[in-house]
């Protein structure tokens, strides 16, 4: 950091320069990778890339963060919500052939907890119907499908870097770009319009991530297979241990990166579901969390009338675990002995 700061480009600069390429090779394939200020503004300036405009519809998940979302709406285009599978949580093949509608350009998939969406299916539809890919990996740095990284499939792709994330960089995001046109207008977009020093050729924004930012992130990325490996060991050990709940679900074709470890209280309503939260915090000290209570179709700002049964039962049963990988042995060994103490009680 103080390199970074003796340096005098705080803004902009050879760090993240240097960021961009080594995620490029370490996580995006090789493709060119635009690092911006946040994972939403990843998403915004990649879909405005893509041409979204208003009147546009954009196949989405409902079962997932609102940001998703949100980028849409802010293009002035319309988010079209589907249902997900209730084993990976990720967007369903069939909801979205059943969602297409003349209006439909593209579909913004997401790599929820940590494990890829069925990219095979999702980019022969888009294929079929002529409609753009815009992954949502920002949950997912790392995880693969039939062996090809996440971010790597669609025309484009979106990163968090939120400190929360497997990796961080304090704050920011990158856009996986597929070709050089994308890749230039992203970094247009993120610079006011600027590919050189007031030669504004649209209007853009400021989407710029720092050089601190980046030192940050380059450190982290170096980490972060390790990090993975762990997280993907205390979730094996929970998979062999917990008792009671449904434990996540990874398909043969998947490496799933655990950001978040999610297991489902079966039959719950959503009061039972917070009730075995609180026992586990307040009984058992454990920390827990709902990823997500309200889907999004239902949340103020949307409002939709979709009809998505699996979401809605997911929004009722699922609670995440702590699988980061500061966890100790004994941290695992609490966690699951409190986990199936809780579950017994229930049942």
């Amino acid at each position: 950091m103080d390199r970074v700061l003796a340096s005098g480009m705080v803004a902009q600069g050879p760090e993240v320069a240097a960021f961009e390429q080594e995620f490029s090779a370490a996580l995006a394939g090789g493709r060119e990778v635009v690092a911006v200020n946040s994972g939403t503004s990843g998403q915004h300036l990649g879909m405005l890339a893509l041409g979204l405009q208003p009147g546009d519809e954009v196949i989405v998940p409902s079962f997932t963060f609102a940001a998703t979302a949100n980028t849409v709406a802010v293009c002035g285009a319309t988010p079209v919500f589907v249902d997900v599978d209730p084993e990976t949580f990720t967007i369903d093949p069939a909801a979205i052939e059943a969602a297409i509608t003349e209006r439909t350009v593209g579909i913004q998939p997401v790599h929820l907890y940590g494990h890829p969406a069925p990219m095979d299916r999702i980019l022969s539809i888009a294929q079929e119907h002529g409609l753009w890919v815009f992954e949502d990996a920002a949950q997912a740095h790392g995880a693969t499908w039939q062996g090809a990284q996440v971010g790597t499939f669609g025309q484009g792709g979106m990163f968090s870097l939120y400190p929360t994330k497997n990796m961080t960089s304090g704050e920011g995001g990158m856009v996986s770009c597929a070709s050089p046109e994308l890749s230039r207008q992203v970094r247009l977009l993120r610079n006011q319009g600027m590919e050189k020093q007031y030669a504004n050729e649209v209007a853009g924004f400021n989407n710029r991530m720092t050089d601190i930012h980046a030192a940050i992130g380059r450190v982290q990325l170096g980490r972060l297979p390790g990090w993975n490996a762990t997280r993907q060991k205390n979730a094996a050990f929970f998979d062999a241990n917990l008792q009671g709940v449904v434990t996540p679900v990874v398909r043969d074709e998947a490496s799933h990166v655990y950001h978040q470890y999610t297991i489902r209280i079966e039959g719950a309503s959503a009061e039972e579901r917070d009730a075995f939260a609180t026992a586990l915090r307040e009984e058992h000290r454990v920390g827990c969390g709902v990823y997500y209570p309200t889907p999004v179709h239902r949340l103020a700002t949307f409002r939709s009338e979709a009809d998505l049964p699996v979401t809605e039962v997911l929004a009722r049963e699922v609670l995440s675990l702590p699988v980061h990988p500061s966890l100790s042995e004994g941290d695992r060994e609490r966690i699951v002995a409190a986990v199936n103490d809780v579950a017994k009680a229930g049942a």
